[in-house]
């Protein structure tokens, strides 16, 4: 079975991060019960200084490089997802998307309607490229700035609204699509370096709740417990 993070700055991370990508690699590790891969076309850090997705410096140096796969982009979104699932599954044959997409989207460039639209298009997308395909969607864990900016909070609220219509539409049995729980007791005080980008508490919060919904809906994997 072969995994595919999907994702915008949440997931690639920066330079030094541990990253929610490698809780998981530990977590399938653990748990999974079979041979997996994780693939996708990148496997970078976003490197702050540079302003590029250029750094290998991971914060565990053991963790290996057909680990670090993914597709995820420090500033990208669905919008910029969508056109390029498509041929990412086809030449990864990528079973199952772990997918964290939505708040750069309502940040920068589309409303909720938009953004949900975008959705669709990229489960469409990677439809095509594997009819089999499944997916795990992380609703939007809304920011700092949705403390002080109302419009946006409530753009980040109906987009989780339009995300949990868009799985009730398009899960089928052949290509299940699943809604994530918005991790439990997340705190973006204590679980974000700045608001926004996961810590390392984040990171295991994230990767429990994709791994949870795996757990209960396709009993793929076990219950997540973080690395000693």
């Amino acid at each position: 079975m072969r995994f595919m993070f999907v994702g915008d700055s949440m997931t690639i991370g920066r330079a030094g991060d541990f990253t929610w990508r490698y809780r998981m690699w530990q977590h399938l590790n653990r748990s999974f019960g079979g041979p997996y891969r994780i693939v996708g076309p990148r496997t970078e850090l976003y490197d702050t200084a540079a302003d590029a997705p250029v750094s290998t410096v991971y914060a565990d140096p053991a963790f290996p490089d057909r680990a670090r796969k993914h597709l995820a982009g420090w500033g990208e979104g669905w919008l910029h997802m969508a056109p390029l699932i498509r041929e990412t599954v086809t030449t990864t044959k990528a079973d199952v998307l772990l997918v964290s997409l939505g708040l750069i989207d309502l940040g920068f460039y589309t409303n909720s309607t938009q953004t949900a639209l975008n959705a669709r298009t990229f489960i469409a997308a990677a439809r095509e490229a594997n009819p089999r395909v499944r997916a795990v969607l992380m609703p939007v864990i809304p920011n700092v700035r949705a403390l002080s900016d109302a419009p946006f909070a409530a753009e980040c609220d109906r987009f989780n609204e339009l995300l949990a219509k868009t799985v009730a539409d398009l899960d089928s049995p052949v290509s299940p699509i699943l809604l994530a729980s918005t991790p439990e007791s997340y705190d973006i005080h204590s679980d974000t370096y700045d608001g926004t980008h996961p810590g390392p508490s984040g990171e295991h919060k994230l990767a429990a709740s994709f791994a949870t919904a795996m757990h209960q809906a396709w009993d793929l994997g076990g219950p997540y417990e973080p690395a000693a």
